[in-house]
């Protein structure tokens, strides 16, 4: 069965939850490692006061039995300890940038409080949980994923980001920025911009090994999973762009540059690529490299100096309403891009290795595995 997942809840709500279906049975559930990665969400230089407020963690309320996956819907629960949505005064001031005038004109409201407690990226929580639940399955096959900060604004980091040696340091880092000096120029940067009363954004990128080749297909469009990936990294709020490998750079080289060279590895029995210009992807399919992939982020559209807008009710001139809001969160889109991608790569991994278990899913992956060495 594909997995699939439907997630709930508003930003001051009660509650945020997720409805996850397609998990195979028996598989341990870690708890813990949930909730590690609802933390590393909060974390990263520029998030705001609402990170003080809030103390994730999950509650699985349904789909396990003595701390193992049943092969039923799992419900994960992260309650909200600001929860006062029934309080809060009315907006009738949009936020240029944010989904509230036109979620406002959509749905037919005059109090746009009603749209961006949904359109929030408080909902993002709910996906890092549920890509955590797919990142614990995935890890029964030794794939893992990571991100670290490509850029904020305009400091860049210097150096590409590995396993390894690579990992301790992005994870130190508050901006988990590979480059120690950049990170410092970053959080200069992300400083100045709170002082100002703006916003900034930046890019990251995300990096899984281990994923074996053949996972997606080039027969239908909805099924190549670079499209699947991409369209899961732009629905997080505030991302404008997604590339896979060299990405855009593929437009300004010719095809020799760019098309990895294929060679045969005696020693392994595996084909290998001399570079990864591709991402780890060829024709909507997996082929055995690490996955790279880079996305844009705008800056938070809520300002503490806020841009000109107008009264959707008196449709006279004013200022944006102005609320609670991070200065930059481009190290957290990073954790939750690593999430909705362990998302998908997990769907891909069901639909291909599909059983109701876990052993069988681990069956069916080995014998695949023997399948591609006889070739």
């Amino acid at each position: 069965m594909r997995i699939r997942y439907l997630t709930a809840g508003e930003s001051h709500g009660k509650a945020l939850v997720s409805i996850i279906e397609g998990i195979p049975s028996g598989m341990k559930l870690d708890v813990g490692f949930i909730n590690d990665e609802l933390a590393r969400r909060m974390k990263g230089y520029g998030r705001g006061k609402r990170m003080l407020i809030e103390k994730d963690k999950v509650q699985i309320l349904s789909g396990t039995r003595k701390g193992k996956t049943l092969g039923s819907p799992v419900t994960l629960l992260i309650e909200n300890k600001d929860f006062k949505i029934e309080s809060l005064p009315s907006i009738s001031c949009p936020r240029p940038g944010h989904a509230d005038l036109a979620g406002a004109l959509k749905f037919g409201e005059r109090d746009i409080r009603n749209i961006l407690e949904r359109a929030s990226a408080r909902e993002t929580a709910s996906r890092v949980a549920t890509g955590a639940l797919c990142k614990i399955l995935l890890s029964e096959f030794g794939i893992k994923f990571l991100s670290h900060v490509v850029m904020i604004g305009g400091i860049k980091a210097e150096k590409r980001f590995s396993f390894g040696k690579m990992k301790l340091l992005a994870e130190k880092s508050a901006v988990r920025c590979v480059d120690k000096d950049a990170s410092e120029l970053m959080k200069n940067e992300i400083q100045d911009a709170k002082d100002a009363g703006d916003t900034l954004g930046g890019t990251f990128e995300v990096v899984a090994e281990g994923i074996p080749c053949g996972l997606g297909s080039y027969t239908q469009w909805d099924r190549r999973l670079d499209g699947n990936l991409a369209r899961a990294v732009m629905a997080i709020p505030g991302i404008k762009a997604v590339e896979i490998g060299a990405g855009f750079n593929v437009a300004i080289k010719r095809g020799s540059e760019v098309h990895d060279e294929i060679f045969f590895e005696k020693s392994s029995k595996k084909f290998k690529r001399n570079q990864n210009a591709a991402g780890g992807i060829e024709g909507g399919i997996t082929n055995g490299e690490d996955l790279i992939l880079r996305a844009a982020m705008k800056p938070i559209a809520t300002l503490v100096k806020p841009l000109r807008s107008v009264n959707i009710n008196t449709k006279k001139a004013t200022k944006a309403q102005v609320e609670r809001a991070d200065v930059c969160v481009v190290p957290s889109s990073g954790v939750i891009a690593e999430g909705v991608s362990a998302i998908e790569i997990a769907c891909a991994m069901t639909e291909k290795f599909g059983g109701d278990s876990l052993i069988e899913m681990k069956r069916n992956y080995e014998g695949y595995l023997k399948q591609i060495k006889k070739l």
